[in-house]
Formats: C-alpha cells, structure tokens, sequence
C-alpha cells in the first residue's frame, strides 16, 4: 500500500510552525530589532487588522467547506474527499494562505520586519515538508481528478 494514501503527515505540524514562527518574530523583533520608518497614525495598524480579519475569515471558511464535504480538517488525517469548492476554487491551501496573511497583519500591526522574514521562511517550510506530502496524499486517493484540479488552481495564489 501507497504510503502517501493512508494519511499525508504523522502530526499536524504547519499550524505549529506558523506559532512558532510568530513567536520567534515577537523574541527577535525585541532581542535584534530592525529598524523602520516610523508610519503615520494608525495606517499599519488598520492595514494589519484588515489583513488579520480577512485571514480568519478565510481559514474559518475553508473549515466549514471541509467539515460539509465531510473530510478531514487536520492535515495529519486521511482525505475521505476532493474537495474543490469554497476557498479551495481559488487556492489549494487556504489555511496556510490565511496563516501567512496573519503573519503579515501581525507585522504591520507590530512595525515589525521579523514577521514577514518568518512568513516568507514558513511557506517555504510548509512546503518543503507538508504541502508536498499532502498533494502526493491527494494523488494517490484521487489520481487524475487531483491532477485536474491542481492544473486549475493555483497552490498558494
């Protein structure tokens, strides 16, 4: 049996590498602070929470698109489905797409450029080591329809 078709991570490890990286941004941001230009007012502040709110709403709404197709919402459980609607018609992974999103906003919010450093190094973790995993996951359980899917849309945007 295909390895890749029982389950496509042992953990569910992007979520907790998103955390850590936010914290690592937080102890760096104090610890080897890089200098920006101050903003006006509350621009970054509003851009960051603007940006944070649109991240939720699109991890909240991937969610509920994956628990009414009735398939796993955790990225260590088995695909019982292919799921291609939602959020899922614009990018195949939508809540790493919001967890950077939050990032950025947590950045802007925090003048903050560790943030977006950390961002950038998680998609590119995330990648690596989990999204390339599920994909084969979902190769091997759904074979040319993932294909076709994956033909039509994007992986991040």
């Amino acid at each position: 049996m295909n390895a890749y078709r029982a389950k496509p991570l042992r953990y569910p490890w992007p979520p907790v590498l998103y955390a850590a990286a936010m914290l690592a941004a937080v102890s760096l941001g104090r610890l080897a602070p890089i200098s920006v230009a101050q903003s006006q007012g509350l621009i970054p502040w509003l851009a960051g929470g603007a940006l944070i709110v649109v991240a939720v709403s699109l991890d909240i709404w991937a969610m509920k698109t994956l628990i009414e197709r009735q398939t796993a919402v955790l990225p260590h459980r088995c695909s019982s489905h292919l799921v291609t609607c939602g959020p899922f018609r614009y990018t195949r992974n939508p809540t790493y797409l919001g967890y950077t999103i939050m990032m950025v906003g947590f950045g802007l919010i925090m003048l903050n450029p560790w943030f977006f450093i950390l961002a950038s190094a998680s998609v590119a973790l995330t990648t690596a080591f989990a999204i390339r995993n599920e994909e084969l996951h979902l190769l091997s359980r759904f074979g040319f329809e993932f294909e076709r899917y994956c033909r039509a849309t994007s992986r991040w945007i």
